[in-house]
């Protein structure tokens, strides 16, 4: 190893679990109106139902009158509806009776309280009136109206489940076996669940990836959809790393295991999805609060809409039923289904667009993003060296490359790597040097042909007094100019080329910075390299305010500073920039293809690009928009829905049955559903 001049070489950066988090944004508490529900209980429930509400259709007298028929009668037929009636009421409205039992219990009565209230109301009239209570039953309502609630329901939950069997797929992509290597060279199938950190595996053509690690032996190339979004295969050769769940394709690889168990990258985002699954947002906490005020008033309105129409001799038949009209129409179905949906499908889509959320409150913030922070190294570049440019005089510039990486080639120095892999992408002829021996802080100095020559910093060639080129003099200041390390290769007293030297800026910053731009969010690049280093970098993306030389514990008092004017993200990589991250309205970490327990971002790129920030501004931006639009239909529709519903139009004769209010409510949650699903519509690129 040999050091060279390094113009503020880019800090090695990485990542990790900072012991900072923002689990204050994370609610996992509360009750959940579902809990221990699935959609197939529903679907049964919903189907025994509909087979219950038939007969009581039949022989409902009011719908005989309706349709000119009149039912068969035989001794004691007029218990049939009555005891079926009774049977629905326990069966098919027991997910009502026992989540509104679970809301009271919580003090949080809402939409399982106000639909336990109407049908059991709707119930014990009608009984009564059977077996001699003044006035008409309406079974026939009844068992509608738990029919209606039961597909409402239903509908919920198949949404949901859809929406949230991104973790389920997840958990597919492990296979149940790894082929182990033994160290007598055999070959052993053992569940994954017994691979150790070090083992050696094999992963044959086809199959899929068990455990992450790094390529031993082979080449291929490899399908990582599933965690990138991107469905171009992978190369994968000695080295490399790999993660588990990602397929094989057409070559043999031998593998080490690094991580098992819940330590790999699949495990990881798994954990994610499921954290974001169960953090409840600020939107949420205002819907759960709007649907608690909602039963409130539905229950308020409920009782005088029975005593004013008893009052004033309608009835107590028309009086009750208005009440039960009332407490259907206002469940708050809609709007316990208006954010959850949202979110579920905006988690679903980050997924998809290579976006893992920690806490779904990141969507709310997101919206509003004024400032756009990202740190340099690792973010907008490479983190690694790569050669910028090469400067001759009277040598072929790959000829120079060629020399140089003959001669760097036994070193361990990054520009010396840099060299070498810049030789191999370029396809160029690299000889063979001998006699190489290393000037400790200097270079190296090697004979190629039998011809002298060395490698090592400008600061060297001054102290050989070796000729430079007005060529390679150029380049040199440029290289200064720019911030840039440089090496220069010499022979016979002579400095024969010049070789730049850069952090190489990731092919794809520069379209993520216009489309912050386009967006009207404003990016600023902060870095612990030296002014020229960020003025070159900065000036190359088009960023026109940076800040250089900052220390890692300065980053969390620029974004602090920031934050006096705007709402600014942050987008950091390694562990250096965990204080900025939680200091930040938003934290986006980038680079989570290896590492994705960050845990101090709020959202997590899983490709090393930052195309994926705009991305998820944009998703961001379009959740708020859907939150907004269902919180305002769930709740604008019952400005009229509970007036009518209480009979208000009844002189202009207007008046709602309460299966068909039930029917204009699950009408409202439709409506919510569908605005939620049309998200997926939308191109977030």
């Amino acid at each position: 190893m040999h050091d060279h001049t390094d113009h503020d070489r880019p800090a090695a950066t990485g990542t990790g679990s900072p012991p900072a988090e923002r689990d204050q944004h994370a609610d996992h508490g509360g009750h959940d109106k579902h809990e221990g529900h699935s959609p197939e209980m529903f679907r049964d429930l919903l189907a025994i139902s509909i087979a219950l509400t038939l007969p009581i259709l039949y022989f409902s007298p009011q719908i005989q009158t309706w349709f000119g028929y009149e039912a068969i009668t035989f001794p004691g037929s007029w218990l049939i509806t009555p005891v079926l009636a009774t049977i629905l009421y326990f069966y098919g409205g027991r997910p009502f009776l026992v989540g509104a039992r679970r809301e009271l219990r919580a003090r949080m009565p809402g939409m399982m309280t106000l639909i336990t209230v109407a049908i059991t109301v709707a119930y014990a009239y009608s009984i009564a009136v059977t077996f001699g209570f003044p006035g008409e039953p309406f079974y026939w309502e009844l068992s509608t109206l738990i029919v209606v609630m039961l597909l409402g329901h239903w509908i919920e939950m198949r949404s949901v489940q859809s929406a949230s069997r991104a973790l389920d797929e997840l958990a597919k992509l492990l296979p149940t076996e790894a082929h182990r290597l033994d160290p007598d060279g055999s070959i052993v199938d053992v569940p994954i669940d017994q691979l150790q950190i070090g083992d050696r595996i094999l992963v044959r053509p086809g199959e899929q990836i068990p455990a992450d690690g790094f390529v031993q032996e082979g080449r291929s190339s490899v399908n990582e959809a599933f965690l990138t979004g991107e469905s171009r295969p992978v190369t994968k050769q000695e080295g490399d790393e790999v993660v588990a769940g990602a397929i094989n394709g057409e070559g043999a690889l031998t593998i080490e295991v690094s991580r098992v168990g819940g330590d790999t990258t699949l495990s990881q985002i798994m954990r994610l999805v499921e954290e974001a699954q169960r953090s409840r947002s600020r939107f949420q906490v205002l819907a759960d609060r709007a649907a608690f005020w909602l039963t409130v008033i539905a229950l308020g309105v409920a009782a005088p809409t029975f005593l004013i129409w008893f009052g004033v001799g309608a009835g107590v038949t028309f009086a009750v039923t208005r009440m039960v009209t009332v407490l259907v129409i206002a469940c708050p179905h809609a709007l316990g289904l208006a954010i959850p949906l949202v979110t579920a499908n905006a988690t679903s889509m980050a997924a998809s667009h290579g976006v893992l959320v920690r806490n779904r409150e990141a969507f709310e913030r997101g919206y509003a993003v004024d400032v756009v922070a990202l740190d340099k190294t690792g973010t907008l570049t490479e983190g690694r060296f790569a050669v910028s440019a090469i400067g001759t005089d009277r040598i072929d510039a790959d000829r120079a490359l060629a020399l140089a990486a003959a001669i760097e080639r036994s070193s361990e120095h990054p520009l010396a790597s840099a060299i070498v892999d810049a030789a191999t992408e370029r396809g160029v002829d690299v000889p063979t040097a001998t006699d190489v021996a290393a000037v400790p802080g200097r270079g190296i100095q090697a004979r190629i042909d039998g011809i002298a020559y060395a490698v090592g910093a400008p600061e060297w060639a001054a102290e050989l007094d070796a000729t430079v080129p007005p060529a390679v003099r150029e380049e040199l200041a440029e290289a200064d100019r720019r911030g840039e390390s440089a090496v220069v290769v010499m022979s016979e007293g002579k400095a024969i080329a010049a070789i730049r030297l850069a952090d190489r800026i990731r092919p794809t910053a520069a379209a993520a910075i216009r489309a912050l731009r386009e967006m009207g969010v404003e990016p600023v690049m902060i870095t612990g390299d030296a002014e020229a280093v960020a003025r070159t970098v900065a000036g190359e993306l088009g960023i026109e305010r940076y800040f250089a030389r900052v220390l890692p514990q300065d980053k969390a008092r620029i974004v602090a500073d920031l934050k006096k004017t705007g709402k600014v993200a942050f987008v950091g990589d390694g562990i250096n920039d965990a204080p900025a991250l939680v200091n930040a309205d938003l934290g986006i970490a980038i680079g989570a293809g290896t590492n994705v327990a960050i845990e101090s971002a709020d959202l997590v790129l899983v490709e090393d690009d930052p195309r994926g920030v705009p991305r998820a501004l944009r998703l961001a931006r379009l959740t708020r928009r859907k939150m907004v639009q269902n919180l305002a239909w769930a709740t604008g529709y019952n400005v009229i829905a509970i007036p009518l519903a209480a009979g208000v139009a009844y002189t202009a004769g207007l008046v709602l049955s309460p299966a068909v209010g039930a029917l204009f409510m699950s009408l409202s949650t439709v409506i919510v559903a569908v605005n939620a699903m049309a998200m997926r519509r939308v191109d977030l690129t």
